[in-house]
Formats: structure tokens, sequence, C-alpha cells
């Protein structure tokens, strides 16, 4: 019989509530805590913090606190990664963000969803899908990204949107749920 943490990593839904689980939650909200409490003109000592958070990043790494995250090391970011306040990112999947990407205040990327019937979520189960965004990418304040969701390099994704679906390169999406409503010279 597989583990909760098996059956996490397999892609299967798992109890969310397992101490095996739980532990990676409670050691990234440990690290989270220190760095949201570094003072903000100390760059040096946030890029520690986070280079030991997040499981790979690049040079120039920028992230503006409060910063939230369910693993960390599942988060890959790559050259000239910004984040502004108050971005969340639950990682129990793997999140992969490209070069020269930023994302605005108050955004949320999920890997994480919980079952559509009743007795699932009664259950505590979770199941997790990962996130992919591509190269040169700006994600506006307040936007959502949800499980599974691929976006393509030289994207925008406008203020607001809540992206639920893949988004392909060189293109503005917006609203809810988010659509192409231009396209960009690539």
């Amino acid at each position: 019989m597989k583990s909760e943490m098996e059956k996490l990593l397999a892609g299967e839904p798992f109890f969310f509530l397992d101490p095996e689980v739980a532990a990676r939650k409670e050691n990234a909200t440990r690290i989270c805590k220190k760095f949201n409490e570094i003072d903000t003109s100390n760059l040096e000592e946030q890029k520690k913090v986070i280079k030991n958070l997040f499981g790979t990043c690049k040079n120039n790494v920028y992230m503006q606190p409060p910063f939230n995250c369910d693993v960390g090391k599942n988060i890959h970011v790559g050259e000239d990664f910004l984040s502004n306040y108050n971005v969340t990112i639950l990682d129990v999947g793997e999140v992969v963000i490209g070069d020269y990407c930023m994302i605005g205040p108050n955004s949320t990327i999920s890997t994480v969803n919980h079952p559509m019937t009743a007795k699932g979520r009664r259950e505590k189960l979770s199941i997790i899908k990962p996130v992919k965004i591509g190269n040169d990418v700006w994600i506006g304040a307040n936007c959502v990204i949800l499980p599974g969701v691929t976006i393509g390099n030289n994207v925008v994704i406008a203020a607001g949107a809540v992206v639920t679906k893949d988004v392909p390169d060189n293109c503005v999406v917006g609203g809810i749920p988010a659509k192409c409503i231009k396209n960009l010279d690539s």
C-alpha cells in the first residue's frame, strides 16, 4: 500500500493532513516567515533565504515580502525573476518559471486542487498538477494561475485574470476565465 507521500508524488489523490505531507509545509512556512522578516534593504540576505527555500533559482531574484508557499523546493525560477508584494505559490506540485518573469502583487499560482465531491473534500484529499511558465512572462496584479496550466513565452496576464487553461506564446490574456485578447510580436 502506498504512503500518502508516494500518492502525492505519483499524481494520485492524497490525504493532505498526513504528517509527512504536512511537515513539508511547516518547513516552508518557517522559511517564508524568516524571509518576510528580513529588512527589505538587505537584498543579499533575502536572496540567501530564497536560494535555500526554492528548488532552483538563477541570478537576479528580487522578491517583495510578504511571500508564502507550501513547499518551496518545488519552485524553480529562471534568470531575473521578480515578484511583488503578497505573492503566494502553492507548490505542492512543481512550479517552473522561466527567465525574465515578473509577478504582480496579490497573485497566486496553485498546483493543488481538491475533489469536486463532498465525500472527497471530507476525506481531506488533494491532487496536484504542475504549472509551467515560459520566458518573458508578466503576470499582472491580482491574478490566479490554476493547477495544470502551461503559459508560453512572451505572455502578459492582465490584472485580475484567472488562468484556467494553457496560454500560447506571444499574447495578452485577461478576464475570468482568461482568454486571448491581443497577440504580441514575438
